[in-house]
């Protein structure tokens, strides 16, 4: 399904939850709204702030990495040990 079908999906399924009664369709609608994707032009604050999340997520992933290996030579060792 490419963008412009989903977004006239979407559209549709904004158009019906709008004829439901209040008490659901506000709450929908602003489930709805948290799907939409995010266009626009991001401000240095919101950049900045994505840069430091990836930065984050890149020294657990080196954190990880490390201690798998740490794992990794531990249990080669034991398994050596146990071969002989």
């Amino acid at each position: 399904m490419d963008i412009s079908a989903f977004e006239t999906k979407l559209k549709h399924l904004l158009d019906e939850v709008s004829n439901l009664p209040a008490a659901r369709s506000s709450k929908t609608i602003l489930l709805s709204a948290r799907s939409k994707p995010k266009t626009g032009i991001k401000t240095p604050d919101t950049l900045d702030d994505s840069l430091e999340q990836l930065q984050l997520i890149v020294k657990y992933l080196i954190f990880d990495v490390e201690a798998t290996r740490r794992e990794n030579k531990y249990l080669r060792k034991v398994l050596e040990g146990q071969e002989d």
